[in-house]
């Protein structure tokens, strides 16, 4: 019985041994790079936080005030051409404002504050700065920020993607030169994050000028992109 086993035990062993994987025949040398391109254009909207905080002795009190500012602002958007599909309610909040005391005492209620945000689309940027200046006469007076932007940014975003895949494409020519190697066929290509300017911060004026409207520099928006692609190695 051991001398019939023995060989059998020996054969599994040999069967079990793995391939080294060096010796793998779908191994195939390559390198992989990141490549990063950009794209410019001018925006054309923009997008701009408008609010109206009002303060009151009673809740009620401080919601009448801020529901009579808020609607004044809302009459004055709409006189500014601005779309109701451009117009998005981004907060509402009614608070106590309380009085703190250094002696320990607990706080008590001093009031309360209501605040109401919208999110407002421009798309005539010509007319952006006589925006601000309305939100702020008609009584608006929290403008938390602008972000400028592109209404259709497709066609921005390929020419940053086709940036990026040619730098992409130089890394790799000058890593297989180097090497002594030739680049091969595309193996892989992962795309990464497409980014765009942050809002910049604006604030709103405590009253209106009756000077020129808020001056708006609407600049150049560059956006980037990022691409991982790897080539096989000859």
């Amino acid at each position: 019985m051991i001398r019939s086993i023995a060989p059998l035990a020996l054969a599994f062993t040999l069967l079990a041994v793995p391939v080294p994987q060096a010796l793998a025949k779908d191994d195939k040398p390559f390198v992989r790079v990141t490549g990063t391109g950009s794209a410019s254009t001018t925006p054309d909207i923009a997008t701009i936080s408008i609010g109206v905080v009002s303060d009151g002795t009673t809740a009620a009190e401080a919601l009448e005030k801020n529901t009579a500012a808020m609607s004044r602002v809302m009459v004055e958007l709409t006189g500014q051409k601005i779309e109701a599909k451009d117009i998005q309610t981004t907060n509402f909040s009614v608070n106590p404002k309380l009085q703190y005391y250094k002696d320990g005492k607990p706080p008590t209620v001093d009031g309360y504050q209501v605040v109401n945000s919208v999110s407002v689309v421009v798309r005539d940027l010509d007319n952006l700065g006589n925006v601000l200046d309305q939100a702020v006469s008609s009584g608006s007076n929290q403008i938390n920020g602008i972000a400028f932007g592109v209404d259709d940014p497709q066609e921005v975003e390929d020419k940053a993607r086709a940036d990026a895949m040619a730098d992409a494409a130089r890394k790799a020519a000058l890593y297989a030169k180097s090497a002594k190697a030739k680049l091969g066929k595309v193996m892989n290509i992962t795309e990464g994050s497409i980014t765009r300017p942050p809002p910049s911060p604006i604030f709103a004026r405590a009253a209106r000028s009756e000077a020129a409207p808020v001056p708006v520099a609407r600049g150049e928006q560059k956006i980037s992109a990022r691409v991982t692609v790897t080539y096989e190695l000859k």
